[in-house]
């Protein structure tokens, strides 16, 4: 029977669901999700295998999450959009995924242009649906990108209430070329484990904290030793300024210890065993302005860091 296979980059503004659309794709939680924009900073895959059916082809579809596509202001925010043309080089379709409570701006003639240079076929995927009282609104933003693009489908989704994604996954899977299976039955991701501990971290102290601090926030595991009943962790968290050192620790220590427990419980649902998490605030000044430190925040550059070191 044919087997379909290919990458799919998941595009949008920031906060237009990309992450929530992996995860519910998945079925697994292989990004953070907070309500804070450009909480994703990496391009990360996430591998579904859609076994054969009546009437349906099977196939391996690779999805890939993108961070927000902004105009980069620091070298933070030209190392995300270097993933988002990384993701869009290597793919075989783009899901353009659309907030349909947000109102037109620059940012979507920014992604159309994107779009049309890539010459790769693209879905308009038309998100959080549900919070709309009338289906009818959805015309007139159809309307409004059919206008700017030739997309291969327009589809209307919910993200979070999961509707509409059994349609999109047969139309993505058909839009597919017949190809091998990329990646082996079992493997629902590409991430390394040190990264899914770091951004569960992350998560925890996006949704602790407010203002300027969640942007500043980066990080980055130190020690990592599993063990059969016990994995012991220490993570830095960097930030800023002393004045965002401050609040990350809270009164006491509190907000840490809020932080620290909450990223525990997550980081146990993935390694299966209990957790030893040991926190410490960092402040690095100017760190999203250094392209050195950015670069070193890539888990892709930590494996390799790790890997030159060998054993310990």
């Amino acid at each position: 029977m044919p087997f379909h296979s290919g990458f799919a980059a998941i595009l949008g503004r920031p906060n237009a669901g990309k992450s929530t659309l992996l995860n519910a794709l998945v079925g697994e939680k292989l990004a953070i999700i907070s309500p804070k924009p450009q909480t994703t900073r990496n391009r990360i895959l996430g591998i579904i295998h859609v076994p054969q059916q009546k009437g349906h082809d099977a196939g391996q579809i690779v999805l890939i999450d993108t961070p927000g596509v902004h105009r980069p202001e620091s070298s933070l925010g030209r190392k995300m959009m270097a993933e988002v043309h990384e993701a869009m080089e290597g793919c075989n379709l783009i899901l353009y995924i659309v907030d349909v409570k947000k109102k037109w701006d620059d940012s979507d003639d920014f992604i159309l242009k994107l779009l049309k240079k890539s010459g790769t076929p693209a879905f308009l995927l038309l998100n959080k649906i549900d919070l709309l009282a009338d289906k009818r609104g959805l015309l007139p933003i159809i309307a409004q990108f059919q206008h700017r693009y030739d997309f291969k489908e327009i589809i209307p989704i919910s993200a979070v209430k999961k509707t509409g994604l059994d349609e999109l996954l047969q139309c993505v899977l058909k839009a597919l070329p017949h190809g091998p299976r990329y990646f082996p039955a079992d493997q629902i991701t590409d991430q390394p484990l040190r990264f899914m501990v770091a951004e569960a971290i992350r998560e925890q102290a996006l949704w602790s904290t407010r203002e300027e601090v969640p942007h500043a926030i980066a990080v980055v595991v130190e020690q990592f030793e599993e063990g059969e009943r016990l994995t012991r962790i220490a993570a830095a968290i960097y930030c800023d300024r002393d004045s965002q050192r401050a609040i990350i620790l809270g009164k006491g220590g509190q907000m840490l210890k809020k932080i620290g427990t909450a990223a525990r419980l997550d980081i146990e649902k993935m390694v299966g065993t209990r957790v030893y998490l040991e926190l410490f605030v960092k402040v690095q000044p100017g760190w999203r302005e250094s392209r050195r430190f950015v670069e070193e925040l890539d888990w892709r550059r930590q494996l390799e860091q790790i890997a030159g070191k060998g054993p310990a």
